[in-house]
């Protein structure tokens, strides 16, 4: 079952791979620097590598927008992100996959009854709108360096043609692997969370976590829509906004490659962070908007006079219908999956106001009178939280999230059967033995669950500077609530 639904995750990176390989290649096909062969088999190769290597940075921002917790509801959303790219595609126009996948998971959050994150939604919307412009003012910059190299080392016109083919290759080489690690998210960012798949050692040299497999079969995904069906919208984004030479052609190529970078590097982001700068945020940008805007730099520096204006805002209006046409397919979708095929496309979340989630709200230094006159209040839905939430004067929107994370009810036994299930290669000696030690506790919150391995042993705790074992912890908590969670153990 697992693997259907998974399809509409494959659709999309297929979607994906067809409309975004453009904003790779699309400048040297256009400009004949390239053939299309070529372009397809590099930038497939490095798209998936770019995927495997660098794609969880990205992905951690999409479940905090709306974590799609059944695997029916993460079918109907990457399906209706991929209806939306492909329906664009067919007419085109190069659109986004990261508002296609925006859009679904909206309709998700409406039709569930889950609430938006805000925070999350303007951060990712302020970079559709900073991306482009970010974009123009790199090609500039680009453009100028390259007009001063020329012209200080008298590059003459055959060894500039050569000099130019191979800029080309290794700024698409370059493109396709920020592709893959800025857009893979919105192609299996949904399945993660409902993921089946575990961490395994690859002959005791590498690991694959199960993000990465996820995002290993993606990129694969990405790589056919390359191949079979790209080239349409290479050639409207080669010559479709404004005719380029071979040097503008490398100069945009660059420029769209160092934005996706900028907002899919995890390593950026520790050196900033590192030496007290702001980082930049870590959210699935449009490849098409980086490259439409850089193509526009370069108009705009020699005049603009060359731009089509009447296919930028063709484009322009597919930005903005994307998203739109997305949330609406994706809500009209889980209805008719919900009440005609009889599928869960949500698990209903419940909220319960305990006092021992009282006691950790106050620990953080939120006040939590007027939530003490809750204690013991069950909420059926976040919306209805939320809601009761907003009469306390006193919450921040921040104090909100964590308040909602300390008060999810989600009740968890642990069993002997549960631990002798556990796979002895992916969980250490150390870890099954502090479960074992807390055989039969129950747990109403899934953070008590996880402070309470962690006080027993470090094997349980986040490493301040190790992001690799901090990811791999994660992946095995959210297992163990998955196997703990009330099913069978409390129905006897």
């Amino acid at each position: 079952m697992f693997l259907f639904f998974l399809s509409s995750g494959l659709f999309l990176g297929w979607s994906l791979g067809a409309n975004d390989a453009a904003n790779v290649f699309g400048t040297a096909v256009g400009s004949r620097m390239i053939t299309f062969k070529r372009a397809a088999v590099l930038c497939s190769v490095f798209v998936i590598l770019g995927a495997v290597i660098s794609g969880a940075g990205t992905s951690d921002t999409i479940g905090k927008l709306g974590t799609v917790n059944a695997l029916a509801g993460a079918f109907i959303v990457a399906l209706a992100a991929a209806i939306s790219v492909y329906i664009m595609t067919v007419i085109g126009y190069p659109v986004s996959t990261s508002q296609g996948i925006i859009g679904a998971i909206i309709g998700w959050n409406l039709f569930t009854g889950t609430l938006i994150d805000y925070t999350s939604l303007t951060k990712i919307v302020s970079s559709w709108v900073a991306c482009p412009i970010l974009a123009a003012i790199f090609s500039i910059i680009l453009y100028k360096l390259v007009v001063i190299c020329i012209k200080t080392f008298n590059v003459r016109m055959f060894k500039l043609d050569t000099l130019t083919r191979y800029g080309l290759i290794i700024a698409g080489i370059f493109g396709a692997y920020s592709l893959g690690a800025n857009n893979i998210a919105n192609v299996m960012g949904v399945f993660v969370p409902v993921s089946p798949f575990r961490d395994i050692s690859v002959m005791g040299i590498f690991s694959l976590t199960s993000a990465q497999q996820l995002f290993f079969i993606g990129g694969i995904a990405i790589a056919i829509g390359i191949i079979t069906y790209s080239k349409r919208v290479m050639m409207t984004v080669g010559t479709g906004i404004m005719k380029i030479s071979p040097v503008s052609a490398f100069v945009t190529v660059w420029a769209h490659s160092i934005v996706l970078f900028l907002f899919a590097s995890q390593g950026l982001e520790r050196f900033l962070i590192s030496h007290g700068l702001p980082s930049i945020p870590l959210v699935p940008v449009s490849s098409s908007q980086a490259i439409v805007g850089a193509v526009i730099g370069i108009g705009l520096l020699k005049g603009g006079k060359g731009i089509r204006w009447k296919t930028v805002r063709g484009i322009s209006v597919g930005w903005v219908t994307t998203p739109l046409l997305a949330a609406l397919i994706s809500f009209i979708s889980l209805f008719f999956f919900q009440n005609v095929f009889q599928q869960q496309i949500y698990k209903p979340v419940e909220y319960i106001v305990s006092a021992e989630a009282i006691e950790r709200i106050e620990n953080k230094g939120i006040p939590a009178n007027e939530l003490k006159g809750m204690l013991g209040n069950k909420f059926p839905s976040a919306v209805q939280f939320n809601n009761a939430l907003k009469e306390c004067s006193f919450l921040r929107h921040d104090d909100t999230n964590f308040i909602m994370e300390s008060t999810e009810h989600y009740k968890m036994k642990i069993t002997d059967t549960g631990i002798r299930s556990l796979d002895a290669e992916w969980f250490t000696e150390e870890q099954i033995k502090v479960l074992e030690k807390l055989e039969g506790q129950v747990f109403i919150h899934k953070w008590m669950m996880e402070e309470a391995l962690a006080g027993i042993s470090p094997s349980w705790r986040i490493k301040k500077d190790d992001k690799l074992f901090n990811r791999r912890l994660k992946g095995k908590i959210a297992h163990i609530h998955d196997l703990f969670h009330a099913s069978e153990f409390f129905m006897r």
